[in-house]
């Protein structure tokens, strides 16, 4: 965003894994009333074997569901967990890669149909090397990512590689190799994001990191450091420098409340994390 433009604030959006045994109609209503914007979707929540069986109708449902609820889609995340079985990105089985590029390219069009503008490339079970040697992970991981691109930018949609930390993976821990993949492929509908949780193995503080990366960055992660839902924990004080900086940037892309502790259920969640967001704002300039 341009300096000179208006910022109109923070835009919220809520993963729905966490909701998963609910109807889409429930998530979407249990999100737009704790005044999220957003809903950022996890395809396998919703399938048994594969994601095309969810027909176009059905994703025309979804979407005049989401609209209903006053939400839009934040993108996609959790790409490659099963189901399906078997898919894995920097495999050096030339047959396995092929066919997880094919099902990304099937994601990708799952992502555009709902309207979604990112899909959040974690997925390390699915990324982690497989006896082989980092660099060749790596050199697999852009020649797929490559693969994709034009598809992806033909749908409106951009791939961000997620730094991931190195005790769920080898493969890409930090922005700085997250953006180094990036620019190898250098193309627009590859880039990357940036998770609080994630973040263990960066040696910068959070606000320098956010700056530093700032024109790259499309997506944002947020969280509990120790990835329960925010207000569990410290987030409302040691992520008011961050927040500071992004509104300081004027970032208007989707900040998205992604928890890996379901047990309090998607409500708690919900109006718990809105409320300790909103606690940190209200400690901005």
């Amino acid at each position: 965003m341009p300096n000179g433009s208006k910022w109109s604030g923070f835009k919220y959006a809520m993963c729905n894994e966490s909701m998963a045994e609910l109807s889409w109609e429930e998530q979407c209503r249990i999100v737009a009333n704790a005044d999220y914007k957003g809903i950022e979707v996890a395809a396998f929540t919703f399938i048994e074997e594969d994601v095309q069986e969810i027909s176009p109708q059905k994703r025309k449902q979804m979407v005049s569901v989401m609209k209903d609820a006053g939400l839009e889609c934040a993108g996609l995340h959790w790409l490659l967990a099963p189901p399906p079985a078997g898919l894995h990105f920097t495999t050096p089985d030339t047959a396995i890669r092929r066919k997880t590029i094919d099902y990304f390219d099937k994601l990708i069009d799952f992502c555009g149909d709902l309207g979604g503008s990112c899909m959040i490339f974690g997925s390390p079970n699915q990324r982690s090397t497989e006896g082989i040697t980092v660099e060749e992970a790596k050199k697999y991981f852009a020649e797929g990512l490559a693969g994709i691109a034009d598809h992806a930018h033909q749908r409106g949609v951009k791939i961000l590689v997620e730094h991931l930390p190195r005790y769920a993976t080898d493969v890409i821990n930090t922005l700085a190799e997250a953006l180094e993949l990036a620019k190898q492929i250098n193309h627009p509908a590859i880039q990357i994001m940036f998770d609080f949780h994630n973040a263990v193995d960066e040696t910068e503080p959070f606000d320098v990191l956010l700056e530093k990366y700032y024109e790259n960055i499309e997506h944002i992660h947020i969280q509990e450091m120790d990835g329960k839902h925010l207000g569990t924990g410290t987030a409302a004080n040691d992520y008011v420098k961050t927040f500071q900086t992004l509104k300081d940037l004027k970032y208007d892309k989707w900040i998205s409340l992604e928890v890996f502790d379901f047990s309090p259920g998607g409500g708690k969640i919900a109006e718990e994390s809105i409320k300790t967001l909103r606690e940190i704002e209200a400690k901005l300039l």
